[in-house]
């Protein structure tokens, strides 16, 4: 099955423009742009066979070709990470389409190896993403940002099967607070998805949904079409993961970073 992963980036972004040219300080005091921290992280992962960053920018493709970056060029007409990567779909042979959204850096490679095996093995499965049970820091983080009026992380809830129910920018379930059990039973959804091409086909015939209008979120237009999104929970063996969501998360990352 051969596997290419796509970074899909645009500059302007509603919450966060020029995102992924945010410059974040790292360990050794060095400075990398968001989208460079990102391609640095697809470096790891196993059983890809190309990987592109996928933009309708000149200033990212530029950044990004600078580092030695393989660039895929793309209209702006697309309006999220998931209908950029179906229109560099014909730019690609590939029987397994992975977009590991340009905004988080941090994310370990097991999580997108664990999509890459869940769509080898379920022929069935027609998009893939990753969910992670998260800590009481996450989840604190995740409060904070809401009461302050910041749109943090996303999160997902699903069945017995482990198929997706809902994915909202909200936390869900909701917790009374002092409440908190351990563990938190609260997912957060990783920004990662596999796709099965004839699925990125389907996608861009699809109008935008209620749902995913109201939430801003891709992945529902797949849900509100009656398409299964598996979830697959993984596991961040002790590491921190935080997605660039917000400018207030560079000095989060930063740390994480140890700088």
């Amino acid at each position: 099955m051969k596997t290419v992963l796509m970074i899909p980036a645009r500059y302007a972004s509603t919450r966060y423009p020029g995102k992924p040219l945010a410059e974040l300080r790292q360990k050794d005091g060095t400075v990398k742009t968001l989208i460079e921290m990102t391609w640095d992280a697809a470096q790891l992962v196993g059983g890809v066979d190309a990987i592109h960053v996928v933009t309708d920018d000149d200033r990212i493709r530029d950044v990004a070709q600078g580092f030695g970056a393989s660039v895929l060029m793309t209209s702006p007409q697309a309006a999220n990470g998931t209908e950029r990567c179906a229109e560099a779909l014909a730019q690609v042979d590939a029987d397994l389409i992975v977009n590991l959204q340009g905004d988080a850096p941090l994310t370990p490679p097991w999580f997108v190896e664990a999509l890459i095996e869940r769509m080898r093995s379920d022929e069935a499965a027609q998009v893939a993403t990753p969910v992670l049970r998260c800590d009481r820091q996450t989840y604190d983080m995740f409060v904070e940002d809401r009461k302050a009026g910041r749109v943090g992380g996303t999160c997902a809830v699903f069945d017995t099967n482990l198929h997706g129910l809902y994915f909202s920018k909200e936390v869900i379930p909701y917790i009374a607070p002092g409440k908190v059990p351990d563990p938190v039973p609260v997912f957060h959804h990783v920004g990662v998805y596999a796709y099965r091409p004839s699925a990125l086909k389907a996608y861009v015939d699809w109008p935008e949904g209620v749902l995913e209008a109201r939430e801003g979120l891709e992945q529902l237009r797949f849900m509100e079409n009656g398409a299964t999104v598996a979830c697959v929970e993984v596991d961040a063996r002790g590491r921190v993961f935080w997605e660039l969501n917000n400018p207030e998360d560079v000095p989060r990352i930063e740390a994480v970073l140890g700088a």
